[in-house]
């Protein structure tokens, strides 16, 4: 494949580097189909410049991770140390205010996807939903009405930490929750 056949018709990027930038964005698997439907080009394309990001990142700090769901990017399981360490550190800091904002969201609008949390909040919120994540304090799991799309709810781990044997015994539940439920994203 010459340069100008492996550019992306959306982009002036050249494919390989628009399948990562992708990959990046979704920070999920995304299906192969799924890559060759977005950058507009065949699968057999798709996989080939995948083969190639694979192998640019070898040695590097990123690598791809192959599952049945799709590709995604990860980190290199040689850094494993590296960022076992930072994790530690991340569990022992304070979740922050903006840690509590969306923890807030999710005890009292979940279950609740990652679009309406931002939409609330006014910011996007993967990176702070990423630390709940690995806190424990919230799970992921499957919209079963939403396709691909994914819902936050908070842990029996974070309920018994707070106290409480069910949602409902939040302060002021029912206000709260009547508040959040006008600001739905449509």
């Amino acid at each position: 494949m010459d340069e100008s056949q492996s550019k992306n018709e959306t982009t002036s990027l050249p494919l390989e580097a628009a399948i990562e930038a992708i990959l990046f964005y979704k920070g999920d698997a995304v299906p192969i189909s799924e890559l060759s439907k977005i950058t507009g080009v065949s699968k057999e394309d798709a996989e080939g410049e995948i083969a190639h990001l694979e192998a640019s990142l070898s040695g590097r700090g990123l690598s791809l991770i192959r599952s049945e769901q799709g590709i995604m990017l990860g980190t290199n399981p040689a850094a494993a140390a590296l960022i076992a360490e930072m994790r530690k550190e991340e569990l022992e800091r304070d979740p922050g205010n903006a840690g509590l904002e969306a923890l807030t969201i999710i005890l009292y609008r979940g279950p609740v996807s990652k679009p309406e949390i931002d939409y609330i909040r006014g910011v996007n919120s993967a990176t702070v939903l990423r630390n709940l994540l690995i806190r424990g304090f919230i799970e992921k799991t499957a919209d079963k009405e939403g396709g691909r799309a994914f819902l936050y709810r908070p842990t029996t781990d974070l309920l018994a930490y707070l106290g409480i044997s069910r949602i409902e015994d939040l302060p002021e539940y029912d206000r709260m929750r009547n508040g959040l439920e006008s600001e739905k994203v449509t």
